[in-house]
């Protein structure tokens, strides 16, 4: 088993990070790990409602989901509309650069709700990982 793989399965480090291995390695070690993961392709993305909807498609989101903020926190710590059986989560963001196409302000917003979700799911006893790359 990699180093990653470990990792991954711990909830206590589970958060954002900038990803640091390629995505092929990610991709593999999720996936032995079991953890259900979203790939979301910011390239196109300069706007908060673009940013927004492109999470909502990725994760599938109900037709409640109300492409804003607080909908996004709601959603990314509910879930309950994927399967139940899922290990864990990964939200891999890919052509983001450093501001995922958003403000300075509202990326501050989704880092900290980011966050708030990694500690959500942790108290729900999964891991749930961000990375950026």
């Amino acid at each position: 088993m990699s180093d990653l793989y470990e990792r991954l399965q711990d909830m206590d480090e589970a958060g954002a990070y900038r990803l640091s291995c390629p995505v092929e390695v990610l991709r593999g070690n999720a996936a032995l790990a079991e953890l259900r993961s979203f790939e979301i392709d910011l390239s196109s993305v300069h706007s908060k409602g673009e940013f927004l909807a492109s999470i909502a498609h990725a994760i599938q989101a109900p037709d409640w989901f109300g492409h804003n903020f607080d909908a996004l926190a709601d959603a990314l710590c509910d879930l309950s509309w994927l399967d139940e059986f899922d290990q864990g989560y990964v939200l891999l963001f890919l052509n983001g650069g450093d501001t995922l196409g958003l403000t300075a302000a509202d990326h501050a917003i989704v880092m900290e709700i980011f966050n708030d979700t990694a500690s959500c799911w942790k108290h729900a006893g999964k891991p749930f990982w961000i990375f950026l790359a």
